[in-house]
């Protein structure tokens, strides 16, 4: 937004405990209102910040809504809210607008992915008729569950990653312990994939789990125990073991049918492309251990065999079909050598992109020739009756293995004569 501050903007900020918001907050940044120019913002943050972003988002709202005499806020949530809690804000911002038309209202949506296309179509025309400034928050990929009307009314900001620098921060506020932080602390912002929530957890669960034990140090934190921080206490004996006990389940940033479901089916896919067999074997692991069906994987393979591998090497396609039978007949967890060894196979065989290009180009000829395409040429035509013959089908055709020499024969129509659309050596599907 241009311009500068003034008594009349304000800023809703998403840093403070987020400390990897920093591209979204601040002067000159989107998430910031003033009187003449609002924007209608989309917050977009992944599962390993949730917490983090759900915290600051409607704690930075309600210093907002505390310092602000130019807006008023109101927060939905998607989970508990419906089209008429969405109808009864909006007769309340007019009904607020009459009396006071210095007033604007910004409705927050939280989760908005949870509300169905016809509940997101509510939201156009009190946007385009400025009644709100509409405002959503989520932890899904929007462009898989935002409408496109809507979508193209907001400006998306996405909430980076947190850093282990960021989790570090957090964690030593709530630690408030440097000589526990040190090498625990550590483990811990380096080992929670990003996400905050694991990272605090696990300093509660080990703190709670060695709690029992102050019964035996009771000399030593007597000062902490009186002053009732027994968890505190606790904490100050936790040993690395423990918190990597705390820590050890893990989770998998994956989903099966979104954005990282897609992201790593590209990184296999352009891995075996670009013959990098220990990638590719890498990026089949983190999708096997985020739970992928292995028959999607295989279903995957094949088409990558022909796409991708083609006619320079004709076995491809019989090694990746075989891998989706073996997936399908053995199951996970015996199956991931079979998928392994086929990406390793395909990721290390030669490359040829000449029959998805021929295909390609096909498709594009007909497409654009749409309605002028011409018919079948009499010789190629098939002629099971009498009176197909007697219109001449099939005549003149020239049966190949009869006739070695009837290399003179056309098979395109004759708008095509001589177009090429598979760029291969000699024509021969075993010369590479």
């Amino acid at each position: 937004m241009e311009g500068g501050s003034n008594e009349n903007e304000t800023a809703i900020s998403v840093s403070g405990a987020h400390d990897g918001a920093t591209g979204a907050s601040g002067e000159f940044t989107l998430l910031r209102f003033s009187r003449n120019s609002v924007v209608t913002p989309y917050i977009w943050g992944k599962d390993l910040q949730r917490s983090i972003i759900e915290n600051e988002k409607l704690h930075s709202a309600t210093e907002f809504v505390t310092i602000s005499s130019t807006y008023r806020f109101v927060s939905l949530s998607a989970v508990i809210s419906g089209v008429k809690d969405v109808r009864d804000a909006v007769e309340e911002a007019k009904k607020l607008k009459l009396k006071n038309s210095k007033i604007r209202t910004v409705l927050f949506v939280d989760e908005v992915h949870r509300f169905n296309k016809s509940q997101q179509d509510s939201f156009l025309p009190v946007i385009e008729d400025g009644s709100v400034v509409f405002m959503g928050a989520t932890t899904e990929n929007p462009s898989f569950h935002l409408i496109t009307p809507l979508l193209s009314r907001c400006r998306v900001l996405t909430l980076n990653p947190l850093e282990p620098d960021h989790i570090a921060t957090l964690l030593r506020r709530a630690a408030a312990d440097e000589a526990w932080w040190s090498v625990r602390g550590l483990f811990l912002s380096e080992n929670c994939d990003g996400d905050a929530r694991v990272a605090l957890n696990a300093l509660e669960i080990s703190a709670t789990t060695v709690a029992a034990r102050l019964g035996n140090h009771v000399e030593q934190f007597a000062d902490e125990i009186e002053e009732g921080n027994e968890r505190g206490a606790a904490l100050a004996i936790v040993t690395l073991d423990e918190v990597k006990e705390a820590l050890q389940c893990k989770h998998l940033a994956y989903d099966r049918a979104e954005e990282q479901h897609y992201n790593l089916i590209s990184a296999l896919h352009k891995s075996m492309r670009g013959s990098e067999a220990d990638a590719s074997i890498y990026w089949l692991a983190r999708m096997l251990e985020g739970g992928e069906n292995p028959l999607y994987v295989a279903r995957r393979l094949i088409r990558f065999a022909s796409e991708d591998v083609g006619l320079a090497d004709p076995l491809a396609m019989a090694q990746a079909v075989a891998c989706y039978q073996a997936c399908h007949f053995i199951g996970m967890p015996e199956c991931n050598v079979n998928l392994a060894q086929s990406v390793a196979y395909l990721a290390l065989a030669p490359k040829s992109v000449s029959v998805y290009r021929a295909i390609e180009a096909a498709q594009k000829v007909v497409r654009e020739s749409a309605g002028q395409n011409e018919g079948v040429p009499l010789h190629l035509r098939n002629a099971p009756t009498k009176l197909m013959k007697e219109l001449e089908y099939g005549k003149g055709y020239i049966y190949p293995p009869d006739n070695p020499c009837s290399s003179s024969q056309t098979y395109l129509p004759q708008s095509l004569r001589g177009y090429k659309f598979l760029n291969w050596p000699d024509g021969s599907a075993t010369d590479r």
